[in-house]
């Protein structure tokens, strides 16, 4: 294999270590952690739902900001119940790789995790983010009121005529639809991986521009 070749070779291995779907997949039963049920039952708490390319990019980004309670990935947005990690992959499920992310109003505006949503990924390429791509990592606010779908629609409708972007932002606006818990592996997994590759070359980058540009809003 000539030098050329090796490295082509080298780079594709690369970007398949580098890709949120190369994980090891387990069938799942959907039961919601009573902690999380617990909060989002209390007085000024909020949810958001959210998509942004791989959940565990969106995760590791919203556990640190103040007045975030808990953070939890999965699937929405499909029409297979109880879809599976690998069945999403396969992009045929209908389904986003989300966050959901219950918050404490008092603390943090849905507004204020809008522009963090929006300035930690790139909310102009259609059904991609980096090396996943898909519609399972479509850029997608799953709205759960009105408020929520009117105030993404402004913010929506602002970023574009801002011209911030160079191409239109291309974020789905969605209605909440049913929320499926990922697998267990999933669960706070820039914390338990940091060492893997992705998280190693993808998520910690990500992470480091994002701690010095919300440095004040950090836990």
């Amino acid at each position: 294999m000539t030098l050329k070749r090796k490295t082509l070779a080298s780079l594709a291995m690369l970007m398949t270590l580098f890709s949120c779907g190369n994980a090891r997949d387990t069938r799942f039963v959907v039961e919601m952690p009573k902690q999380i049920e617990d909060d989002m039952n209390v007085e000024g708490m909020d949810t958001t739902t959210l998509g942004a390319g791989c959940f565990w990019c969106i995760e590791a980004v919203f556990q640190e900001l103040k007045g975030v309670h808990s953070v939890t990935s999965g699937y929405m947005g499909g029409f297979v119940k109880n879809p599976s990690y690998k069945e999403v992959c396969t992009g045929r499920t209908g389904h986003a790789e989300v966050a959901q992310i219950v918050f404490d109003t008092e603390v943090i505006s849905f507004d204020e995790l809008l522009e963090v949503f929006w300035k930690t990924h790139d909310p102009t390429t259609l059904n991609r983010q980096g090396n996943d791509v898909g519609t399972q990592y479509r850029s997608a606010v799953f709205y759960h009121n009105d408020d929520q779908k009117k105030k993404v629609e402004y913010y929506k409708t602002k970023l574009d005529e801002s011209g911030a972007y160079t191409n239109p932002v291309v974020t789905t606006i969605e209605e909440l639809s049913d929320f499926y818990m990922a697998e267990d592996y999933h669960q706070n997994y820039y914390n338990n991986n940091g060492s893997q590759p992705y998280c190693t070359f993808v998520i910690q980058p990500k992470m480091e521009k994002f701690r010095k540009a919300f440095a004040d809003k950090l836990k």
